[in-house]
């Protein structure tokens, strides 16, 4: 009986050590990456993974990690550079993970994405910001990111009416261009878009 339970124990210990081997990581762009390579080897910086359901109590309390890297824009310069990002990348899903879908459902959030995929099938002329505190400047890469930042606020109303424009060339071939806005949304400490309308 005490060598099936001494099998046991290290049978567990052995697979927790392999389990460590696991390293989770961000990538540059993002991306989370896992792999049995250390972190930096592919330009990405580790992450703490979350900690396991324990029945135990804990033996020792550990020091406190460094939070997690944010993946969202901050202001609306950083949302505006990821919308621009994006369209060099011509990555639909990304332009939809700066888009807030709350109380959108699936079948909306699915023809955004379409939609996304047909605009950036266009070439990008420009993104421009909107309203608030960049109305003073049309040029809102001269402003200050102290003028850009937005306050973190539980409302999804656009703030003071700002917006992003992303102008693009027509379908038509005819060379003139086509704007799209969306409304510039903050919430949970974040800057997002929202289709106007939406």
């Amino acid at each position: 009986m005490r060598i099936a339970l001494l099998l046991l124990l290290l049978l567990t210990v052995s697979a927790a050590k392999a389990q460590g081997d696991i390293h989770r990581c961000m990538g540059a762009d993002g991306i989370p990456v896992f792999t049995d390579r250390v972190c930096t080897d592919l330009n990405a910086k580790p992450v703490m993974p979350a900690p396991a359901a324990s029945v135990h109590a804990p033996v020792e309390q550990q020091p406190a990690q460094a939070p997690a890297a944010v993946t969202c824009a901050a202001d609306l310069k950083q949302l505006k550079q990821a919308v621009i990002d994006a369209f060099a990348e011509r990555n639909p899903n990304r332009l939809a993970g700066l888009t807030l879908w709350s109380g959108d459902g699936k079948e909306e959030v699915v023809a955004g994405i379409r939609y996304f995929n047909r605009l950036m099938s266009r070439p990008l002329i420009e993104v421009k910001s909107i309203g608030g505190a960049s109305s003073a400047s049309d040029h809102d890469d001269d402003a200050d990111a102290s003028s850009l930042s937005l306050s973190a606020s539980p409302n999804q109303t656009p703030a003071h009416g700002e917006a992003l424009v992303v102008q693009t060339e027509s379908d038509d071939g005819s060379g003139a261009s086509v704007q799209t806005h969306f409304d510039v949304v903050h919430r949970s400490g974040c800057v997002w878009l929202r289709p106007q309308g939406g």
